[in-house]
Order: C-alpha cells, then structure tokens, then sequence
C-alpha cells in the first residue's frame, strides 16, 4: 500500500547522525562538511508565510501513486543549505532548487528499473489533468538540446523540467540506492504567474529555524 504524499514527505533528511565527509577532489583545499540536525530543528521553505513545497510536486507523485498503484520513494525532497552543501559537494548544488521547494528525487517501487515508464505517466499527468488539458505549453514537452550531466536529454514543458539519472548518474547522498530516479525541477508558478528561480535569499533565509 502507499499514504497520500504531502508536504511532510519532502522533509529535509538531514540528520546530525550522519557522519562528517571529507572532500578531497582538492588537495589544496580539503573541505569537511557535517550535515545538518534535521528537519526538526528547521522548517520547510516558507511559502505565502505558510512552510511548504510547490504544489504541482505533490499532485504529479501522488498522479503517479495512483496510476500505478505503487509507492513512490521520494529519496530528496527539500535541503535545508547545510544539507545540500554535506548531500552533493559539486559546483551545480550550490544552486539547487531542492533548497527552496522546488525540487523533487524519486523512484517507484516495483518500476525501480522502469524509469522510462514513469517519465510518460509525467507527460500524461498534462494530457489528463483539467488545469492542462489542451494548453500546447503544458501538454507539450520539449527535450532539453544543450549539454547535461546525465545521458538521457531531459524534457520541459513551460512548468517543469524532468531529468532521468541513470544507475551510475546523479549519485549524491540522497541518492546511494541502486535505481535510475526521477528529479522534477519546478520552472514557472502557476499561481503568481512568475518563473521560479534559486536566489540565495530564497534558500537561506526562506525557512524557520526551531
């Protein structure tokens, strides 16, 4: 069986368990990083004043749940920076939407080596859903031309941007399973009518410290 997803599953996952890592791709310039107390200790982003994630990231997992009946394992949600720095140490972290909710990593269990599967039950999503349906820069999905970190060109509609990680792609902390995942970036809000973007400001100062 699996629960409705909602906001408390893109939780930060940090946790002050988690052993201090050492980066050492400089010699000259080792860094140590520790991560942070977790999601406890720190809210979500603070949308409208309210903590939470882009919506859009709940209805296409749970669009998911319910098509295939499986689980989605959501394997990073939000990163609280100190997390996202200890998580993934390289150059294109630093601006990372999963520090302002607007990011998501999955996969779904018992389609683990499926991906592709789940990729289409994304572009449906925009086909079946009455908010979508028939807007060519929702139902249409263009695949990203320039170059990535991933072998698989991603796909974006005018919302969001879909990136397939392969098994030996996109491994950071979060990501020490086995399986290819999923990660949605959240592009345009629907509701203010604005693209979304990672400011500094956005990620660490958008969320409560308890």
């Amino acid at each position: 069986g699996f629960f409705k997803i909602t906001k408390e599953f893109l939780r930060c996952k940090g946790s002050p368990l988690n052993p201090e890592r050492v980066d050492t791709s400089n010699l000259d310039n080792v860094k140590v990083y520790l991560d942070c107390v977790g999601p406890a200790k720190h809210s979500l982003p603070l949308m409208n004043e309210k903590e939470g994630v882009y919506p859009v990231l709940l209805d296409i997992l749970n669009y998911i749940q319910r098509k295939t009946k499986k689980r989605v394992v959501i394997t990073c949600g939000h990163r609280c920076p100190k997390h996202n720095s200890y998580a993934d140490t390289s150059n294109i972290a630093k601006t990372s939407k999963h520090m302002i909710g607007a990011e998501v990593d999955f996969y779904v269990q018992g389609l683990e080596n499926a991906p592709l599967k789940v990729m289409d039950l994304i572009f449906d999503f925009y086909k079946e859903d009455s908010r979508y349906r028939g807007i060519e820069e929702y139902e249409r999905f263009i695949q990203y031309q320039k170059d990535t970190d991933v072998s698989t060109p991603p796909w974006h509609n005018k919302e969001i941007f879909v990136k397939l990680n392969q098994y030996n792609e996109g491994r950071d902390f979060n990501n020490r399973h086995p399986y290819p995942y999923i990660c949605i970036q959240v592009l345009y809000d629907r509701s203010t009518k604005l693209k979304v973007n990672y400011t500094w400001e956005k990620a660490h100062r958008g969320y409560l410290q308890h």
